[in-house]
């Protein structure tokens, strides 16, 4: 963050080349790091690896893990190609993340488009956040992102063919990278309209709908092709797959609530969850003429602001978008975000497990000091957007939208 600081502060526009030698070099040394260190991310260590050994042993990735794995197969199939090299899990299991990570610092790039490339490039191969949730704790946010990213690029791609004559199969090849995002994790689902929209027409945007939905679906149809699944199991699997498990405690008002401890609350996830999705469709609706860049970054914020249950991977859900469409606040917010989720990562994991669970508490508790800062952080001048004669876009929120 740091080094991304003074790049901003000087002005420097690194190359493409110059910007992934650099993302590159520092997550291959946290790498070296994070894959000799004793301690390893527990979802990481159990789940993530029962999922992998599960598809080499033919067995469903959710039934083996005890529901330690809670997603479709598409992970678990990198995950088992990578631990067939005969690499040990603490590299193999690092390996889909971080190279999902560096393609998405070219991907930022062309999000923030050429004039602001350089600079939101480089803000994300520095990104303190990006580099512990791919590297340190080895989540599957960037392989997610990565191809979430990928369907608004190509998204936009197709609005600019329709001008020039394209065919629908634009939106079709934007909803599947959709799908692909939401076969690596469930939220980017909240984002689907938002894609969908940036189509130029509904013809596309129906071939963007359906190549969204099918691809979920053809990796949950592999099961009995690559496992030992029968269609009951696919059923039982299914229905997991689309239940929210009512964990708080770990974030915001619900840790406050606890006492920063874990806890099973099904009223309070209940509660939470209608307040959370009313959220949603409020700042969607309220950002609706907003670039859909800008609508996202929105999307995402409020949902920290308000959600009921939080790892601190979803922390990296806004990193992308906000790199290419900074606003006065997104800096200082997400360093204060990469402060919390570090002294999660590298602080408390220095202690025994009464340790942990003692620091747990306050560290849970003290995330309520970052809400104001991510809520900050909202372009919340950019709902109605209005050029501005010799300023760049991204820099539109700094004049009121309405005089």
């Amino acid at each position: 963050m740091i080094l991304a600081g003074v790049a901003q502060w000087r002005g420097w526009r690194p190359t493409l080349p110059v910007a992934l030698a650099v993302g590159i070099g520092l997550r291959l040394i946290l790498l070296i790091s994070a894959s000799s260190d004793s301690w390893q991310p527990v979802d990481y260590n159990e789940g993530f690896r029962a999922a992998g050994r599960a598809i080499l042993h033919h067995q469903d990735p959710v039934l083996a893990s005890q529901g330690s794995w809670h997603f479709l197969p598409m992970i678990p199939y990198f995950y088992a190609l990578a631990l067939a090299t005969g690499l040990p899990w603490e590299i193999a299991g690092r390996v889909c993340t971080l190279i999902a990570d560096v393609v998405l610092i070219a991907l930022v790039g062309r999000l923030a488009g050429r004039k602001h490339a350089a600079a939101a490039r480089f803000q994300y191969a520095c990104n303190p956040i990006a580099l512990m949730v791919a590297v340190i704790h080895g989540q599957v946010e960037p392989i997610s992102l990565v191809f979430l990213v990928g369907a608004y690029i190509l998204a936009r791609s197709a609005r600019t063919g329709a001008e020039n004559g394209g065919t629908g199969l634009n939106g079709a090849w934007a909803g599947a990278m959709f799908g692909f995002a939401l076969s690596a994790k469930s939220w980017p689902i909240i984002l689907l309209p938002v894609v969908l929209a940036i189509l130029p027409n509904w013809r596309q945007r129906l071939y963007g709908l359906v190549a969204a939905g099918a691809v979920p679906v053809f990796f949950l149809v592999t099961l009995p092709l690559v496992v030992s699944s029968n269609w009951a199991d696919m059923l039982n699997v299914a229905r997991y797959l689309g239940e929210v498990r009512p964990i708080v405690g770990e974030w915001g008002w619900t840790a406050l609530m606890t006492g920063g401890d874990w806890t099973l609350a099904p009223t309070a996830a209940k509660i939470g969850q209608i307040i959370l999705y009313t959220t949603i469709a409020l700042v969607m609706w309220l950002w609706w003429r907003a670039d859909r860049i800008d609508q996202t970054s929105a999307i995402l914020l409020a949902f920290m602001l308000v959600t009921p249950r939080l790892g601190a991977q979803y922390l990296l859900w806004f990193v992308p978008f906000l790199c290419a469409r900074p606003t006065r606040w997104s800096r200082p917010a997400m360093a204060l975000a990469a402060v919390w989720a570090g002294t999660g990562y590298i602080y408390l994991t220095q202690f025994d497990d009464t340790g942990w669970w003692e620091n747990h508490e306050w560290w849970a508790m003290s995330s309520v000091a970052v809400l104001p800062l991510l809520a900050l952080a909202i372009p919340w001048y950019r709902r109605r957007p209005q050029p501005v004669e010799g300023l760049p876009v991204t820099e539109t929120e700094l004049v009121p939208a309405t005089k």
